[in-house]
């Protein structure tokens, strides 16, 4: 299918969502691949992330770009040649972007029962909160998808889930909470959004504009 969704919470932002039931060879029509995109293509066995990574320039032509417009520093955060900012995420059959004049992040996860083992690693702060939930899987992803979202974007090494990314308490139907990162001297706040795609949450953030 064509594009799944947009989304605009903040004027000069907007998200992107892409539904993946195309093939490869229809996904890779009417794309310009950059030199470095053929050659990363060439470099993936599997079909499915080949076809994220196609569906993500589909997602890119929507919103006015190409793949020339984007590029990667060396830590590999994605950015466009205007100066606006980009974040990418892919979660088996969907793609999103998020394009802003601020900083942003985002992420899709698919809804598992595996999130609350792995909970302990990225737990903390929010340790009391999520244990008095009945059922924890959707806030669980909603809190590993903002602190993914809060590293793409703060994009510095050594930043931990637990120990420096923060997420405060919350109700689903609201799909808002706050979150923060404080490490090395920094404390910035960020408006986290959240919402259910079929089998999936994604969750994306923004600076808060009353830190």
């Amino acid at each position: 299918m064509p594009l799944y969704k947009t989304l605009t919470n903040r004027e000069n932002t907007t998200v992107y969502v892409w539904k993946i039931t195309e093939s490869e060879a229809w996904l890779r029509t009417g794309l310009e691949l950059s030199e470095n995109s053929i050659n990363r293509l060439f470099t993936m066995s599997s079909e499915l992330h080949r076809r994220g990574f196609l569906s993500i320039r589909h997602l890119l032509r929507e919103a006015g770009y190409t793949d020339q417009n984007l590029y990667y520093n060396v830590d590999g955060k994605p950015h466009l040649d205007d100066g606006m900012n980009i974040s990418i995420t892919h979660s088996y059959e969907f793609t999103a972007i998020i394009i802003s004049n601020e900083l942003v992040g985002i992420d899709i996860e698919k809804l598992r029962d595996k999130i609350k083992r792995i909970a302990p690693k990225f737990i903390g702060y929010e340790e009391e909160f999520v244990t008095e939930l009945e059922d924890a899987i959707e806030p669980l992803t909603v809190i590993w998808g903002a602190k993914e979202s809060m590293y793409k974007l703060y994009g510095t090494k050594g930043l931990g889930f637990k120990a420096h990314c923060y997420v405060e308490p919350f109700e689903m139907d609201l799909n808002h909470t706050i979150s923060r990162i404080v490490y090395n001297g920094d404390n910035f706040k960020y408006d986290v959004y959240f919402q259910r795609l079929e089998n999936f949450m994604m969750a994306y953030i923004l600076p808060a504009h009353n830190a």
